[in-house]
This record gives structure tokens, C-alpha cells and sequence, in this order.
């Protein structure tokens, strides 16, 4: 397998970590990575949209003081995976089954690894929604933890017509490479100041985003094309329809949250039988991100989780 760089001056991550170029079955290269952090079983974090690889050295240490090694990637589309624009900048995909190919090309290289098992899956807002699919898919874990899931996208609801007809509409006439309107190209932790920011209110763990994507900006990604609305909103909604998957489950979410459809998740985690639903009380987004309460709070109940389901 071809080795891929970590852009290591930005990545707070355990020592030893393999980097590799992975072809999915469709022919895109995309990254992965992985640490191996401990005999436990190994974590895969599936992360959100406009995410890369070295956001999450930091939960590297964490799952592997915890006895864990952990695997994650750059989804086609964005950190330095295949662009699938000849402009860099939006956010694109054809259909969100296509992540499925990357998520095969993952699991397949990292048992050609060795990588230890049993096998656990953590998913960050996209992430959750690329996730609760493959659980669907049977992926081979044990449970699952996740972070602010994207099972909807919050918008305001007289606008939530609007975006299912942009979405739908403009990639059957050839506009679906369009940016959705109000967003940027420019990726929000470059442009967003930490004062009333979406994601954090740890401002270190703001400052630490915010200084990868200006040292590395090749990382980043700005706003969704109106494609990836379009097959966000169609892939949500079927999730939703869909019953529980039969995986032990932890969802924690920020009171605070702005981004993902709060109602949906709480829809999803009332029908899932067994599942461990956390409110968080001042937090935004990115739990992974969020102040260090929070975020050992999430380690430490996905940990737990994880040791009862081996």
C-alpha cells in the first residue's frame, strides 16, 4: 500500500501512526490512518463534513489511554482524498452510498493490517449519518458511539422546502456543482471568529482547528455543493424511516447544537432499544472538540460502552 503523508506538525496524535493512499472500488484514492494504541480492540471514527485525518490526533491519545487503537480517513471529496470537482472548494458527492466505497476500502485495508479486534465505530455528524448506513450494511463492529449525528440538517422550517427543491432540482439541469446558497467557499473555522462560533466553547480546541486549516489549507473544504444537499436530505430521510440497527448504541449531543436536526435525533435515539441518549448542558457541536469535561465524559462513556459489548 502506498504511503500517504500526515501533515505532522499539526497533528497531536500518539506516536507510530501508518498513513496509506487506498483506491475504493470505484477508483477514487482516498487517506486513512490509524494508531495502534492499544490490544483492547480497535476504534473506527468516521468524522464529519469539511473534516481531514489530523483533526482527530487528539482522539487518537484518548481512545489509546484507554486501551484502543483507532483508524479514520479523508472521505472522497474532502481533506486531500480525490477531489471530485475540478474546483477544490465545494463540498461534493455524487450519492452518499458512494462513502459506503470508501468505508469498504477502509475496513478492508485495515484487516490486511491486523488491526486489532473487536472492532468499534465512533461517528461525527456526517460521519453518524455514513455510520447508522453501514451498521445497516452489517459493519463488522461491536456498538457504536455517536457525536452529534447528522440524521437532519438544521434549517428553519419554511426553508426546509425550498432546500429539498434546490437540492433535487438544480443537479437534473446541471447546477448541482452550484454552492448552496449562504454558504462559503472558504471553510468555516477560517472565517467563523471563537465568539458565538457553531462548534466549540473550549476557545483552545477552536484555536487548534482554526491553526491546521491556516498551516494546511490544502485541508480544508468550504460550504456543500447543492448535490450534496440533495442526497443528504434523501439519505437522512431514509435513515429515519428505517427501525433501530441491532448494535449497542451511545449518542451524545450539545443542548447548544445548531447544525443537526436536534428532533431527529431524538426521534431516532427514542426508537432504538436499549441506547444511551446524553444531553450536554453548553455545548455546541463538536463534542470531541468541546471543553475537557465534556470530551472525557464522551471518551469515557464510549469506552465503557465499548467494554461491555466486547
Amino acid at each position: 500500500m502506498e504511503a500517504a503523508p500526515f501533515f505532522g506538525d499539526v497533528t497531536r496524535a500518539p506516536p507510530g501512526g501508518v498513513c496509506a493512499w487506498l483506491k475504493t472500488r470505484d477508483g477514487v484514492r482516498i487517506r486513512a490512518a490509524y494508531w495502534r494504541g492499544g490490544e483492547k480492540g480497535t476504534v473506527l471514527l468516521f468524522p464529519g463534513r469539511t473534516e481531514y485525518i489530523e483533526k482527530y490526533g487528539p482522539a487518537a491519545v484518548e481512545f489509546a489511554a484507554r486501551g484502543y487503537a483507532m483508524a479514520t480517513l479523508d472521505w472522497r471529496g474532502q481533506g486531500i482524498a480525490d477531489r471530485l470537482l475540478t474546483d477544490p472548494a465545494p463540498g461534493h458527492v455524487l450519492t452518499f452510498d458512494d462513502y459506503q466505497r470508501d468505508v469498504d476500502a477502509l475496513t478492508g485495508w485495515l484487516r490486511s493490517e491486523g488491526l486489532p479486534e473487536p472492532w468499534y465505530l465512533v461517528g461525527h455528524s456526517m460521519g453518524g449519518c455514513i455510520g447508522l448506513r453501514s451498521l445497516h450494511n452489517r459493519l463488522p463492529v461491536k456498538a457504536v458511539a455517536f457525536s452529534a449525528p447528522m440524521w437532519g440538517i438544521k434549517m428553519q422550517t419554511a426553508m426546509r422546502p425550498v432546500a429539498w427543491a434546490l437540492g433535487t432540482a438544480a443537479p437534473r439541469v446541471g447546477l448541482g456543482a452550484r454552492l448552496t446558497p449562504s454558504t462559503s467557499r472558504v471553510t468555516y473555522v477560517a472565517e467563523a471568529p471563537y465568539d458565538d462560533n457553531l462548534l466549540t466553547r473550549d476557545e483552545a480546541m477552536y484555536a487548534f482547528m482554526q491553526r491546521q486549516v491556516r498551516e494546511h489549507p490544502e485541508l480544508a473544504i468550504g460550504g456543500p455543493t447543492l448535490q450534496w444537499l440533495g442526497q443528504a436530505l434523501i439519505e437522512t430521510r431514509r435513515l429515519m424511516a428505517m427501525p433501530a440497527p441491532d448494535y449497542p448504541c451511545l449518542t451524545v449531543l450539545g443542548i447548544a447544537e445548531r447544525i443537526v436536526h436536534i428532533d431527529a435525533i431524538k426521534r431516532r435515539m427514542a426508537a432504538w432499544p436499549g441506547a444511551e441518549f446524553v444531553l450536554v448542558p453548553d455545548a455546541e457541536h463538536e463534542i470531541m472538540m468541546e471543553r475537557e469535561p465534556v470530551r472525557q465524559m464522551f471518551y469515557d462513556k464510549a469506552a465503557a460502552l465499548f467494554e461491555r459489548s466486547r
